[in-house]
């Protein structure tokens, strides 16, 4: 039965990010089957409320009330009361293992709360919150499992997913705004004259790009704050976040190269890019350990969430 569903687990990273597929790889056996089972259930959220299929077709919002059955097989789960599907015995399994904590798998569900309700941030803070709650509370399970106890490594884990989770904002500003969608602040929209409809259209992509070059910017000190945290991790974990990291960082560098014809076709980093990446984060292999790490930048913004955790 495990080991069936161990299979299923990796065939649903592959399918479902290519990107973090190839990191995952580089863990030692036995992190990266709980690492994969994390992910199995946290795609699953994500493809429930956007009616996709991992992560591909049309966006169509849930109702209400798959959501809520979502949270409830979810916390039923974690507590050990998994159904049949997939999804949920995956996260029974890691849940069993490692020590999460109830409060972070409901922190992740609050995410899809705000797009099932039609919410749009209006501030960057907002942008940031959002990114925690669907990216920033998944880097700090991650870390976990990875045997992080201390806050602030947690923290910067948190930094790494929030990281990624603007980049994929980034990446997909017209594939979002098709669906009724949008997760740039919406002053900085205001400030530019354009209204979510507007990111649609090719004839506005010149003059969206520049809040997606500052998005990106915003991305940077959280990028830095995680390669870090990265120091604390035992050496294949480093090696492998390290890799997912300088992937994922790829991507919005290539989008700024692209400039706006990237708004018009997904940037993607490809087959040899994520190769290389393998290999020169193998540096990250050499950085653990150093001392002393410098303080997180006060500048960051922190969820407060963090505060109840351990460490």
């Amino acid at each position: 039965m495990n080991a069936a569903l161990h299979a299923e687990a990796a065939r649903t990273i592959a399918l479902g990010s290519k990107s973090f597929a190839a990191a995952a790889r580089l863990f030692r056996p036995a992190m990266r089957r709980d690492v994969m089972l994390l992910y199995t259930w946290c795609r699953h959220c994500d493809d429930v409320t956007d009616g996709q299929v991992l992560g591909h077709g049309a966006l169509a919002t849930a109702t209400d009330h798959v959501l809520q059955q979502l949270r409830s097989e979810s916390h039923a789960a974690f507590t050990g009361q998994p159904g049949p599907e997939l999804p949920y015995r995956a996260l029974a399994e890691v849940s069993r293992r490692h020590a999460l904590e109830g409060w972070m798998i409901e922190d992740h569900l609050q995410g899809f709360d705000l797009d099932v309700s039609g919410w749009r941030p209006k501030t960057l803070q907002d942008s940031l919150c959002y990114s925690y709650h669907v990216a920033g509370v998944v880097g700090i399970m991650m870390a976990r499992i990875m045997g992080v106890s201390d806050r602030s490594t947690l923290t910067r884990a948190c930094d790494l997913g929030i990281a990624f989770q603007l980049t994929n904002i980034a990446r997909d500003v017209v594939e979002d705004a098709n669906g009724g969608r949008c997760y740039l602040p919406g002053e900085w929209l205001q400030q530019a004259g354009l209204v979510v409809a507007d990111l649609s259209a090719a004839s506005t992509h010149g003059r969206a790009f520049p809040l997606v070059e500052r998005l990106i910017d915003v991305a940077e000190p959280y990028y830095a704050s995680a390669r870090i945290g990265i120091r604390a991790l035992p050496p294949r974990a480093a090696w492998a976040i390290a890799t997912a990291l300088s992937v994922y960082r790829d991507i919005g560098r290539a989008i700024r190269r692209r400039g706006p014809d990237a708004l018009a076709r997904r940037t993607h980093t490809g087959r040899a890019r994520k190769l290389g990446r393998i290999l020169t984060a193998t540096a990250a292999l050499w950085r653990r350990g150093q001392a002393p790490n410098p303080d997180r930048d006060s500048v960051l913004w922190t969820p407060r969430q963090l505060h109840r955790s351990s460490g």
